[in-house]
């Protein structure tokens, strides 16, 4: 939205010869103030048409282009144990977005199946994604490492988490996160979902953990258990089994597995870990190997597909799914 309002006011700065060279000066200040003060926060750019395949979400910081798996850091306030959180989904959405990991900067872009894009059956009640979704940048689940919690290994992703506040986010929106609490999805390896509520969410301060999540938000953890058992039914796979029985753990249980993953992330980025095929390319880890310059940063953007208009999606997508659990 700044953005926009940036390029209108610089449009009507150029379209009025009339106005004074003053009144131009001031305008023209305020724009590049607005700039700057955009770029102090994260930017999402986006490149080619949605529902395309040449779709993606790049990041920038004040300084220029970075990875929000490896330049966006884990926390937004240490201290606090408050994360920051990439939003790949945003509530109610059904394009399967996810980091790249094998592509340079890690953009967001919509995974593919055969050859198709991915769109997430609603398997009724349910229409898409029922929180927002996204990932935890510095965080890796090592798929060579066997979680002692669960019995199982990592799959080789950031570590999931799903925000519960009221608000739909954006897709590439960088939010500051308190963990509550998480569950443990077994599906082609372990992969934690964290559950967590966006700090400015009126809530925030009242839910302090897990239990508090059922006392303010009742049915949710139930629905969430059942929206991951049978998300990938319709597309003809088993229902998905949870370890600990579908029981959420609490905030410090969420807290120690976050703290695992980050570090299997930081052993990657110093190339201590095989990295199989993923991108560890950043520009703001001074101990990293695989540190680029910012300009090689900027020329991978540029080098990307111009943006286009969104492309229709098929009706098919709005498909209710009736699935009976066993």
């Amino acid at each position: 939205m700044h953005s926009v309002n940036s390029h209108v006011c610089t449009s009507c700065v150029r379209l009025l010869p009339f106005v004074s060279s003053a009144f131009k000066a001031f305008i023209g200040h305020s724009v590049r103030i607005r700039t700057i003060r955009n770029l102090a926060m994260y930017q999402a750019v986006e490149r080619g048409s949605p529902n395309t395949s040449d779709y993606r979400i790049y990041f920038r910081n004040a300084n220029g282009p970075i990875s929000p798996l490896h330049d966006i850091p884990l926390y937004s306030d240490a201290s606090k144990k408050i994360y920051n959180m990439v939003v790949e989904i945003p509530r109610w959405t059904n394009a399967k977005m996810e980091i790249n990991l094998k592509e340079v900067l890690n953009p967001i872009k919509q995974d593919t199946k055969k050859g198709k894009l991915r769109f997430v059956a609603n398997c009724f009640p349910h229409h898409g994604y029922i929180w927002n979704y996204g990932a935890i940048p510095q965080t890796w689940e090592n798929p060579e490492v066997l979680d002692e919690a669960t019995g199982c290994k990592g799959d080789n992703d950031p570590i999931d988490i799903l925000e519960i506040g009221y608000r739909v986010a954006k897709r590439g929106e960088v939010l500051q996160v308190k963990v509550l609490g998480t569950v443990a999805l077994i599906d082609e390896g372990k992969i934690f979902r964290n559950l967590n509520i966006n700090l400015p969410d009126p809530l925030a301060d009242q839910l302090k953990d897990i239990t508090d999540v059922e006392k303010h938000f009742p049915g949710l953890l139930k629905a969430t258990i059942e929206w991951f058992k049978i998300y990938k039914i319709p597309d003809g796979k088993p229902e998905n089994q949870f370890a600990f029985s579908g029981e959420a753990k609490n905030r410090d249980f969420a807290h120690h597995v976050i703290d695992d993953v980050h570090k299997y992330w930081r052993s990657l980025v110093k190339k201590e870990a095989e990295a199989g095929g993923i991108s560890c390319a950043n520009v703001t880890n001074t101990d990293s190997p695989f540190k680029i310059e910012q300009k090689d940063a900027e020329d991978i953007i540029t080098k990307s597909p111009q943006p286009g208009p969104g492309q229709p999606i098929e009706p098919i997508v709005d498909k209710w799914h009736y699935i009976h659990l066993k």
